[in-house]
């Protein structure tokens, strides 16, 4: 760096004396010329000085100041160079305007309280004793940018203390305007950052995470963040830093993968997923299954799932606990209470008198008793992470389940690396046990899961098999909250359903019911949803469409589907009136639907322009229509 600073002061340098000694040369406007030469002295010597000091210049304000002193330098000696002219003709025909030496003397002084400036801001903390720096004359037409390049210099030369409230501001800068966040980017200001994050202390990288997260606000910003090494620092802070830079850390990973998607596979190859996987299952569930080795008398997630249906099991409190079930009412704990009694029978008594909820590392049980040995080999450092604030821990788990469903979204890889974990499972306790913000986070991961899981035949086959216990876990607890049906999280855990439709057995249709009385009466957005997922189940591409979309009548769903195609509101009418097609094909020869005269109402809706527009709902009811005609023509006698 000191090279090209140097490179880039060598040619205003050599100006500055050339304008020196042709103002000696001077045969006209003396007195003026003198003026200037005071002016370009006292700036030679602040570039030399400049020169002597290039180690230390912070590069992206000296080329900016050093290049407009050039041009100055430039017109200067263009003047000078004029007053130069000897001879009665020559000095008659050269035309040198009035208040030019006026306006160079003062270009001139705005260099030089430029090149003063730089020298000052990229001084260290101790030489500038708190000196105030001000504004430099470049700053005229754009202050924030000189406000930007101080608080840089602050990370490059300031003591820890200093770099931490450079970061602070930098944080309010970037808070305030998208503009600003792409000024830090440009002037350099992610190297210090980043240096700051990995050297300061806890506020110091805090605010340093901050500021990197609120930087990447487009895909632009977050590629040149990549490229700049902040996945390899976050996986690194999220391995061995304090929990509470973890969090910051894990939020800013969640910001970033939202506004880039194309940055998910940098933070799974920096081992990221690992890393916020392993914060999720503490003190969730026994630790991350793919990052850990168990014996083979371990107890596995589907021992002790299966455990819970032994009714033999209820009265060994100290051998076995049970996994929860939606479908009775009294258990709602037990979740929690199974993966925690489970990891206590394999602590030390110093561990269960400190009430930790770590695994035994490395030790067998030697005791007589029935209890399952369980050895593992952690793939992070937990160390110390039991002696966290609640609050803290609280937020760390928010942040990882924000950043894993950031992460996982529409991409195929990590969804397979969660779901092979037990992601999954700390995902389904967290819904039920879990604070608000962690509640959202995680129903929002298993929307997401689930979205690629329905489109990946592989990734749904492998993760919801209908004989895995953790996949019934998830769709047990979805279920809760959908008959509840009163949370935040109704439209996500809504959505997840629909997704797993195609993974439901025929015997399955438990579903069906609850999703259909949430088309009766609710908010316009629920009902979409609802109608959404149940179309999931009724279409032609669901191998049990048929079994489904008769679960669906005798639950009611014709009617109130045949009322929300005739008054609901636009964004619930087609997918309504696309379940009520799909019902159609599957049931043609319904009783209810010939008593509902479903026909009259697809009649209707073959004319209403709002519908026949859409592409993919007129092949749809002209076939539902032929169909319908064709076995309700057969028996219409017989519905009348």
């Amino acid at each position: 760096m000191a090279d090209i600073v140097k490179e880039i002061l060598a040619r205003p340098i050599q100006l500055a004396d050339q304008v020196t000694k042709s103002i000696d040369e001077a045969q006209s406007f003396k007195q003026d010329c003198q003026e200037l030469k005071a002016k370009t002295e006292k700036l030679a010597i602040l570039l030399r000085q400049a020169a002597r000091a290039s180690n230390v210049l912070y590069q992206r304000p000296t080329r900016r100041i050093i290049d407009d002193t050039e041009q100055v330098l430039d017109k200067a000696l263009t003047l000078v160079i004029k007053c130069r002219a000897t001879g009665l003709m020559k000095r008659m025909f050269t035309i040198i305007p009035s208040g030019a030496f006026r306006k160079t003397s003062m270009q001139l002084e705005n260099s030089i309280g430029d090149v003063s400036w730089l020298l000052r801001v990229s001084a260290s903390a101790d030489d500038r004793d708190d000196e105030y720096l001000g504004l430099p004359p470049i700053a005229a037409n754009e202050p924030i940018l000189c406000l930007i390049w101080e608080q840089i210099a602050l990370l490059f030369t300031g003591s820890l203390e200093e770099r931490s409230d450079a970061a602070a501001s930098l944080v309010s800068l970037a808070r305030d305007n998208d503009r600003y966040g792409k000024l830090i980017i440009e002037e350099g200001g992610v190297p210090p950052l980043l240096k700051l994050l990995k050297e300061g202390q806890m506020m110091g990288q805090e605010n340093a995470v901050r500021a990197i997260g609120l930087l990447g606000r487009d895909p632009e910003s977050v590629e040149q963040l990549v490229n700049a090494g902040v996945c390899n620092v976050f996986a690194k802070i999220l391995k061995e830093g304090h929990m509470k830079v973890q969090a910051v850390v894990a939020w800013a990973v969640s910001e970033l993968a939202a506004n880039y998607p194309k940055c998910q596979d940098h933070f799974a190859q920096n081992n990221i997923i690992r890393f916020l996987v392993t914060h999720l299952a503490f003190e969730t569930v026994q630790e991350h299954s793919k990052y850990a080795i168990a014996s083979k008398q371990s107890i596995s997630i589907h021992s002790v799932v299966m455990a819970s249906n032994n009714p033999n099991e209820k009265k060994k409190e100290d051998e076995n606990t049970r996994i929860s079930h939606p479908t009775n009412h009294n258990t709602s704990n037990q979740m929690h209470n199974l993966v925690t009694n489970t990891m206590k029978q394999n602590q030390t008594p110093t561990q269960i008198k400190n009430q930790t909820h770590h695994p035994h590392q490395g030790r067998g049980n030697q005791s007589n008793s029935k209890r399952h040995h369980h050895h593992v080999l952690t793939g992070t450092s937990i160390k110390g992470r039991e002696c966290e604030d609640p609050a803290t821990k609280a937020q760390m788990k928010a942040m990882a389940a924000r950043a894993l469903w950031q992460l996982c979204k529409g991409n195929v890889t990590i969804c397979q690396s969660i779901t092979e974990s037990r992601a999954l499972l700390c995902f389904t306790v967290l819904l039920e046990k879990g604070p608000e913000d962690v509640q959202s986070h995680s129903a929002m991961a298993l929307m997401e899961i689930t979205a690629v899981a329905e489109k990946n035949s592989d990734l749904r086959r492998s993760a919801f098999k209908p004989t895995s216990p953790t996949a019934k876990a998830v769709v047990d607890h979805l279920l809760k909250v959908i008959e509840k049906a009163d949370s935040d999280l109704l439209i996500p855990c809504i959505s997840a359903i629909g997704n797993l439709a195609r993974t439901f057995r025929a015997t399955e249709t438990r579903m069906i019911g609850p999703l259909v009385k949430l088309l009766d009466e609710r908010e316009p957005e629920i009902t979409m949803e609802a109608a959404i997922a149940l179309n999931k189940f009724a279409s032609t591409e669901n191998y049990l469409c048929v079994t489904h979309s008769k679960a669906i009548i005798n639950a009611g769903g014709a009617k109130h589907l045949i009322q929300l195609v005739y008054f609901g509101e636009q964004m619930v009418q087609i997918p309504s009136l696309r379940l009520v097609c799909y019902i159609a094909l599957s049931c043609p020869d319904s009783d209810v639907l010939a008593n509902e005269e479903v026909l009259i109402v697809l009649e209707w809706s073959s004319k209403q322009s709002h519908f026949v527009q859409d592409y993919t709902i007129e092949p749809l009811l002209i076939d539902a229509k032929r169909r319908l005609e064709l076995y309700q023509s057969r028996g219409s006698r017989g519905f009348h």
